[in-house]
């Protein structure tokens, strides 16, 4: 997992070939103020879910892991708590991976949180089983990156 500031993301675009294209749209464009919704920046290898998200307990929420995406969540406004746990470690599986939709959940707890804050980032890769969009009520708006593993 990689923690970070939407202004220091170019020491990290050398490590995958779509997330400079990621980083330079992001940058790009008022996506606050865009409706939500998916936006396909290359097809099914790169695309942003834009999301308006209502914030749940740490109790309540499950730890999502994928195999074929990295993700990186971008919080444009509000804040999140975003757990973290090494996916070796999660035991408790709840729903099995579906290749449909990318996606495996656990029950465990994380064993690390993050507080996520506008212009902060942070990419999730396949090991890092993570719990976002956590909090005391509201809602956060932010950015979900999609970037297919082997483009």
């Amino acid at each position: 997992m990689i923690l970070s500031t939407l202004d220091q993301s170019a020491r990290y675009e050398a490590l995958h070939p779509l997330f400079k294209p990621f980083f330079d749209y992001v940058k790009a464009h008022d996506l606050l103020h865009a409706a939500p919704g998916r936006i396909s920046l290359d097809g099914d290898s790169l695309y942003i879910n834009n999301v308006c998200a209502d914030l749940k307990a740490a109790a309540d929420q499950v730890l999502e892991v994928h195999r074929d995406y990295l993700d990186i969540h971008v919080v444009l406004e509000g804040e999140e708590r975003f757990g973290w746990l090494p996916l070796a470690e999660a035991a408790d599986e709840r729903q099995p991976f579906d290749p449909a939709t990318d996606c495996a959940l656990y029950g465990d707890r994380p064993a690390s949180w993050l507080t996520l804050r506008p212009g902060d980032f942070v990419i999730v890769y396949p090991e890092d089983a993570h719990a976002p969009v956590v909090g005391d009520g509201g809602q956060v708006r932010k950015l979900i990156g999609k970037v297919r593993l082997v483009p």
